[in-house]
This record gives structure tokens, sequence and C-alpha cells, in this order.
């Protein structure tokens, strides 16, 4: 039975024990497992389908990084042996359709609202409840809010003047149409070579009459080497699955495997760029290839050996691309580890193409976009088709874009403002009781397999609110003291790294966004150890939180 709790009526509000914002992998699971311990729920999407990410981002080309065998859910046994991947990394409409089937082979649509986008939030001290405000004016009351708003949902909208001038068609990578484009005999300009353009640009490539790359910052990519699963193997691993599990939250990624790259099995490297001779460093690209890259000890903790690592790198795209000024253009100029690490499928050869042209804006920069296509300082290109890849306000910025008014009236968007996204734990902010951030700052989060760090948070929340129920208390609180010695500890052990050196201008830090208090914001100490951490929390009585 649901939560015995007193909620005063206001007005036609509606009343719940629990709140759930976002319908993607975090929000299913947390409805399901609430709903399961006993809690009344309502969960609040603003896409009119579920899939979170894989709802929004279905743009051409668009692609799990993560082996689809490790890119699931585990807590249902059953479900894991009933659903058939195809790929080895799987593709948009796939991940989407995995999550349709996982909503209604739960049969949690009945507890989920569409096309509801949450406007503002609300606490009240004296009943320890929040009010929910919706764009439809809706209200709902409920003693707990669970955030599962995702790491990469609030796309940043690009600062390019006259964009709104553009009389061709716009398009957006993080609200591509439902139905397609067809790009066949468009003149195409895409801006920005993060993840996404760097997956959409090889299939607008093989349509588009001419495609122009307008790159900022190259990217450190590596080919994926996708393919569809060997008949019998997605068997093999279902035969045994819990095994893979296991050895997944064992992981200090929450990953077996990266890509077609199994860990397992690796040491540590202990081999130091900086003390093998140039030669001997072909030597091991020779015989490793894109490997190469991660075989060095000190690449990602000294400048100069990371120069070196990026040496190698650019050797590997000088094999790739023809022609020398674009490969050399294709080169970044920050450190590696900097930024995330891509996969892509054919992305420098598409750079071979005849119809295709990459617009280095550091050597050539966008002055404006006009009516007929972008003007940079030494030209005008005519383009019908602009797509926009210009990235997300990461971590933060999903939560940031609702006025979330905690105790006191303190706005947290106000308090990461000027100290930073401060939590304990990525779970909680203090002074905003019952509110729960899944997969927050401060947490392993976007350095791990989402989905293995998605379960351990809604387990451990619905752990919590079993907590205080069977205790009568009604709420939860992160305190200021454990706050600040978590973001103490967490600030430790990024200390040295080259990610958080002032050489790195990265989303990881909040760079991207324009007076964005720079921080690391996702813990580097690993999942194993960020779960032995949470573990000891709940196991001392939830240690650092103030229950009342």
């Amino acid at each position: 039975m649901g939560l015995t709790v007193t909620i005063p009526a206001m007005g036609d509000a509606k009343r719940f024990d629990v709140i759930v914002i976002g319908a993607g992998f975090a929000g299913l699971y947390a409805t399901h497992l609430l709903r399961q311990r006993g809690h009344s729920v309502r969960t609040l999407e603003k896409g009119d389908g579920v899939g979170g990410t894989w709802y929004w981002n279905r743009y051409p080309g668009a692609r799990c990084d993560v082996q689809s065998i490790e890119y699931s859910y585990s807590f249902d046994k059953e479900i894991q042996q009933e659903w058939d991947w195809t790929e080895l990394m799987p593709a948009q409409p796939e991940v989407e359709a995995y999550l349709n089937y996982v909503a209604d082979r739960l049969d949690l649509r009945r507890h989920i609202q569409l096309a509801t986008v949450v406007t503002r939030l609300t606490y009240d001290e004296d009943t320890a409840t929040w009010t929910i405000e919706t764009d439809g004016e809706q209200h709902f009351v409920a003693r707990y809010v669970i955030a599962a708003t995702g790491c990469l949902s609030a796309p940043l909208d690009p600062a390019i003047p006259g964009l709104a001038d553009f009389s061709g068609t716009t398009l957006y990578t993080s609200s591509y149409p439902k139905e397609g484009f067809d790009f066949r005999g468009q003149r195409v300009g895409v801006v920005g070579t993060g993840s996404s353009a760097v997956q959409c640009i090889p299939v607008i490539a093989e349509q588009a009459e001419h495609l122009y790359v307008f790159q900022r910052s190259a990217a450190y990519t590596r080919p994926a080497d996708n393919r569809p699963l060997a008949p019998g193997e997605l068997d093999a691993v279902k035969a045994d699955y819990e095994s893979l599990r296991a050895r997944q939250r064992a992981a200090y990624a929450g990953l077996v495997s990266f890509g077609a790259v199994s860990f397992e099995g690796m040491t540590p490297p202990s081999r130091r760029i900086l003390e093998t001779p140039p030669e001997e460093r072909l030597a091991v690209l020779e015989r490793l290839g894109w490997n190469a890259l991660g075989a060095w000890a000190d690449v990602m903790y000294d400048l100069e050996a990371n120069q070196a690592a990026t040496e190698l790198y650019a050797e590997l795209v000088r094999r790739q691309v023809k022609d020398p000024g674009v490969a050399e253009a294709l080169v970044p100029h920050y450190p590696m580890g900097c930024k995330r690490q891509i996969l892509d499928t054919g992305y420098f050869e598409c750079f071979d193409r005849a119809n295709v042209t990459l617009v280095d804006l550091r050597r050539d920069p966008i002055v404006k976009v006009t009516a007929v296509g972008v003007l940079t300082a030494d030209r005008e290109i005519a383009l019908d088709v602009l797509v926009m890849a210009t990235g997300f306000d990461a971590m933060t910025g999903a939560l940031n874009r609702i006025d979330i008014c905690g105790r006191g009236g303190r706005r947290l968007r106000e308090l990461w403002a000027s100290e930073g996204p401060v939590s304990y734990l990525g779970l909680q902010v203090a002074g905003f009781p019952n509110l729960f951030t899944v997969t927050g700052p401060g947490s392993p989060s976007v350095l791990t397999n989402m989905v293995v760090s998605i379960e351990q948070h809604v387990e451990w929340i619905a752990d919590c609110l079993d907590h205080l129920r069977s205790r009568d208390k009604r709420s939860i609180e992160a305190s200021p003291e454990a706050q600040d010695a978590w973001m103490e500890h967490a600030a430790s052990l990024v200390k040295g790294l080259v990610r958080a050196s002032d050489a790195c201008n990265s989303w990881y830090l909040g760079a991207n966004v324009p007076g964005k208090k720079r921080i690391h914001m996702p813990y580097v100490g690993g999942l194993p150890a960020y779960r032995r951490k949470c573990d000891e929390v709940a196991a001392a009585g939830y240690e650092g939180f103030v229950l009342s």
C-alpha cells in the first residue's frame, strides 16, 4: 500500500507519494520499482513518447556506443531473456523500441503522463511536500520528487547571429523530426563536431548534393567496428547473463567493453610514453592501431605526455584522410581525454568524398547566418539545410530549466550559479529536502555505462524511501557539511588530471555554457568505489543526511 501521509488539498491538485520527472531509462525503472514497493507514482514526460534520450535523439546515424547486451536493464531476468538485440552497438530505433517494449511489458504507461513539461517545483516546509506545476497549468502534490531528467537532455541554443533569418530548413539533432528528412539534392551545413555530429555526418554525406561541416573543435574519435550479432552470440550471453552483470557492477566504468573493445583481461598500462623513443611509439601504433592511444600510463596525468599521444592520434588520422590539409584540421588542438571519446562509422572516410567540405572555424570563423546560408570571415556558403549539432548544458541544464524552490525559497539554479553544481553523492542537494537527482553532478554518471549507474541510483532511492516509511520519517535532506565534504573529496580525485587542467574546456567542466561555474561535474573515483560509499551511507542510517 502507499505511504500514509496527509497532504493538504490544493485546489484540484493531484496527490501522489512520488512524482518522477522523465520517462527514459531512469524514469521507467523508477516508476516500476517504486510502484512495486507500494508507492503511488505519477511520471511526467515532456515528449509524446517514452525513451528519454532515445526518443529525442533520432538524427541519422544515432547509435549507442556501448554494447547492446550491456546497455540494457539487469533488474528483470525475463526481459533479459525475451528481448533480442540485433547489433553489437544498437541504433537509436532499436533502443527506443526496447524501452517501449519495457514500458508495455511492465504495464508502466498507465502511470506516465506524456507531453507534459514540468515548469516549477516548490517545497512546503510545513507539510514537507513538493508542489509540482506544469506547462498545462496542472498542479501535483507529492512527498518526494525524483528528477530522472537525464545528463544530456538540455540542448544549447546556438549563439550564432542571424540564425532566425535563414530561409531554408533548420534541423536540430536533439529534436530531430520523427518522419526523418530527405537530404537528396540539398546543400547541407552541419554545425558542430561532437558525438551527434560525428554520427550523422557520414550518413548525410551519402545523401546530400554537398555537405559542409562547420568545425570549431575537432573531435577525438575512432572507428566503432560495429557489426550484426553473430548467430548464437546472444544466446551464449543469455545463458550466463548474471556473470556479465556481476562483472559490469565490479568494473570501474560499469563496462566490460567499450564499443568493440573488451576491457576484460586488460591490465593498467605501465609504459610511459615520455620514456619511450619515438620509433618505439610508432611500433606500438603499428601493433595496436587505435588501441595504442590507451597504452601509456602518463598520458592522462602529464600534458607533455598527452601531446605525444595526440601526435600518434594525428598519425592515425593522416592514414585515414587523403588530403593533408583536411587531415591536419581534423586533429584536435586540446588534450586527449578532455572531452568525450567518440566512436564513429566512416567519419574520417567521408572527408575524402568530393561532395564534403570541412570548414575549419578556427581559421575561418562564422560571422553570421544569412537568409541563404552561412557567412564566414572568408566567404558566403549557400545552403538549403542547416543541421545544428551544438551540444548540451550537461548534467545541470535540465534541472536549471525548472524553477526549483527549496527550503526558504532558495532556487536551485541560483545556488548552482553561485557555488557551482554542488550535491551530496549526486543524489541530493542541501536545502532541497525530498528531491532526489538520478545520476546528478557529483556521481559517476556520464563516465560510466549509464544504465548500470541508473539502476544503482534508483535502487538506492527506493531503499531510502522504504527506510523513511518504516521509521515514520517524512523528510530527508543532505546536510551542508556532508555535501561540502563530498565535493572536496570529488575535487581531490580530479586534481592533477589533464581533464581538469586549464588546457581543457569541456562540458564535463561546464565550459561550453557561458557563465557556468567551472567544476568537474562527474565523479572520477569509479563506480565500484562510489557504490561502496553509497552502501556505507545507507548502512549507517543514511549518514550525512538529516531525517526528520
